[in-house]
């Protein structure tokens, strides 16, 4: 029976032969965080190698992704499907190892992380996801959904601003089965943190309502067991395990300095370094006793059939509420929901109202929400302007069982949370704030698109149409910017029908996060044939047209397709030839048919004039260089919206004399 130094050894040694192998990584943090793993994986973890699925297996987050060679390292020794071979590739071209953790890549990885705190923001939304469903869904005696979460962070996760957004909410939300083991080496790249990290993280997170164990020594397991014990009998607060460790243990020369935080450590410490820790074998061979000793199959199986078995009983006891835990855990729509969800896009087509899109998205969240039970939405403090609350909504901090939460001025902390949320199951998430706050999130909101998350964030208020609160909150170029982002569906629609079309499309897409992006100010609805009513879900459509070949084309979104429409009125009058394209989503428009795009917009047409009230630059690729933009090159002003669209040129006699200048 190896001893349980040596079984941790087992993962330094196969961290630091990986980084040497590939001549690039970070074996610091492996080799430091090494016994605090072998006591967590082989003693408290619960999951399942065969499965990496299943939905009530324990989860695990490395916050500090660069240390990837510990749960590659992990999940290779208890039994993933990660071979030795894919140790050896690690960093190399489309390997299962990659340089930080990929969500969807390797199994048994939860959640992409590398940008620090990330990950620990998320391993929030999965604690909060996992509280949820098991509010909603737990009954007297079927604890189906009953599991933890834990998540590894070191000094740079701490320094992190986002680290202080989602502690203070965990602690808030009281969240009693999060466990945090920070990995208090006191290095980081540029060195000794002391010249620039002397928080008292322990008063920090006592003061955010977090349960602190403090200075743990992190390579005895005695002392790790013992704390990790005393976190699980608090039950009303998520626990901070503050772990003292070396960096780089094992290592003679480079342990415990920034020399072995972000590079190899080299042959010859390698030697080294196997001498002190009595390694007797060559690199990447592990001993079939070891092997055997972290071995996690036979245990994992047993796991998940037991509780396969309380499943099947909760469901001859609750067959309908089975049912439901099932599609939602398998992200399938309700059976009615093709129905509802076309049937209101007509109702509202019928109906025409003037109103803000952001009141039309709230209306459609009404609607859509008495068929979608997995609903966990939230706003960063602004609920009353993002209108994302419905009759239906209900705080998690009052009920458990609820499904909405407010965040707090949290933008970032609240989307890389609602990201947990999303790769945990059971829900889908949408999140809310300012389209100028996205600045805030955007990191988070690029994660999402990486992990193809089911994500929908909303932004309102998305230009200078927002008037009054002046250059500080009218955004300008933040929708062109967002729209870069590869695997993100954007969309800006121009009245109510529109809204609700890119509401359905973002409830309906599986594969990324959508972004809906509403106004403050009302704008007309459309008119539109049934033809036109299909084609908003291609992203872009002719909404008028002249009888004869157009001549110019109009293209605009959102609030400015009202302008366009008025503009084609007047230059109609006057005998010219154009057509009026909305384009609500770019980026669903570039992936039509070549036949479709180009009976949108054909290349005969070179006259083309796109309006949109943000940043002009992007337009320029359905225009072309003879073609012209009416957009935005500067921030705006603090005034009424109406003189604001004056002053910066969104007025129909600017765009006719613009038209007419092209043509």
């Amino acid at each position: 029976m190896p001893s349980r130094k040596e079984l941790a050894n087992a993962i330094r040694v196969l961290s630091m032969d990986a980084v040497q192998k590939a001549t690039s990584g970070h074996p610091g943090a492996p080799m430091g965080m090494a016994d605090i793993a072998e006591v967590l994986w082989r003693e408290f973890m619960n999951h399942n190698p065969i499965n990496p699925h299943w939905i009530n297996r324990d989860r695990f987050i490395l916050s500090n992704g660069h240390a990837s060679m510990l749960i590659y390292s992990l999940l290779h020794l208890t039994g993933y499907d990660l071979s030795i071979n894919e140790l050896q590739n690690f960093r190399q071209f489309r390997s299962k190892t990659p340089g930080h953790p990929e969500y969807n890549r390797t199994p048994g990885i939860e959640t992409t992380t590398g940008p620090l705190g990330q990950g620990f923001a998320n391993a929030i939304g999965f604690a909060i996801a996992e509280r949820t469903l098991a509010a909603q869904f737990n009954r007297p005696d079927y604890d189906i959904v009953n599991h933890n979460t834990y998540v590894f962070l070191g000094d740079g996760c701490m320094m992190e601003g986002i680290s202080h957004e989602a502690s203070s909410i965990a602690g808030t939300l009281k969240l009693g089965k999060l466990f945090a083991f920070y990995d208090d080496n006191g290095i980081s790249i540029d060195g000794d943190v002391k010249g620039w990290f002397t928080d008292d993280t322990a008063k920090r997170f006592e003061s955010y309502g977090w349960h602190v164990i403090r200075d743990i020594n992190g390579h005895d397991s005695n002392a790790i067991r013992k704390a990790i014990n005393e976190a699980k009998s608090t039950h009303d607060m998520p626990s901070l395990l503050i772990c003292k460790t070396v960096i780089g243990f094992g290592s003679p020369h480079k342990a415990g300095t920034h020399n072995s935080h972000g590079a190899p450590l080299g042959d010859e410490e390698i030697i080294l370094t196997r001498r002190q820790l009595e390694w007797k074998y060559a690199p990447f061979e592990i001993p079939d006793h070891i092997y055997s000793s972290w071995d996690a199959k036979k245990c994992g199986e047993k796991k998940e059939n037991d509780w396969k078995k309380k499943f099947s009983a909760y469901a001859k006891m609750y067959p309908k509420l089975a049912v439901e835990f099932k599609r939602r855990i398998y992200n399938k729509l309700p059976v009615n929901w093709y129905i509802t969800s076309q049937k209101l896009i007509q109702q509202l087509h019928a109906n025409p109202k003037k109103i803000a899109t952001r009141q039309a998205s709230q209306n459609i969240l009404e609607e859509f929400g008495k068929t979608l039970s997995e609903y966990l939405g939230g706003s960063a403090d602004l609920a009353p302007s993002n209108l994302t609350m419905w009759s239906g909504s209900k705080p998690i901090n009052e009920d458990p069982a609820g499904n909405y939460i407010h965040y707090g001025v949290r933008e970032f902390g609240m989307t890389a949370i609602a990201n947990g949320i999303a790769l945990h199951g059971g829900f889908l998430p949408y999140t809310a704030t300012f389209l100028m706050f996205s600045e805030y999130a955007r990191n988070a909101v690029r994660m999402a698109a990486m992990m193809n998350l089911h994500h929908i964030i909303i932004y309102t208020h998305d230009s200078i149409g927002l008037g009054e609160d002046g250059p500080t909150h009218q955004p300008i170029e933040q929708i062109a910017s967002l729209r870069t982002i590869p695997n993100i569906n954007l969309w800006r629609p121009c009245d109510q029908v529109e809204s609700a079309v890119a509401w359905k499309y973002a409830v309906e897409r599986l594969d990324g996060p959508s972004i809906l992006i509403f106004s403050r100010q009302n704008l007309s609805q459309q008119n539109r044939n049934i033809e036109q009513l299909e084609n908003i879900v291609r992203g872009g459509y002719i909404l008028k047209d002249s009888k004869e070949q157009a001549e110019l084309i109009l293209i605009a979104t959102g609030s400015e397709v009202q302008l366009a429409i008025d503009a084609y009125i007047e230059l109609s009058n006057e005998g010219y030839k154009v057509r009026v394209v909305s384009m609500p989503s770019t980026d669903v428009f570039d992936k039509q048919t070549k036949e479709y795009i180009e009976s949108v917009l054909p290349k005969a047409v070179e006259a083309r004039l796109a309006i949109e009230a943000g940043i002009a630059d992007y337009w320029f690729k359905y225009t072309g260089l003879k073609g012209a933009v009416i957009g935005m090159n500067t921030f705006g002003e603090s005034a009424p919206n109406e003189k604001l669209f004056e002053e910066f040129g969104f007025t129909v006699s600017n765009i006719v004399a613009k038209a007419k200048s092209i043509l």
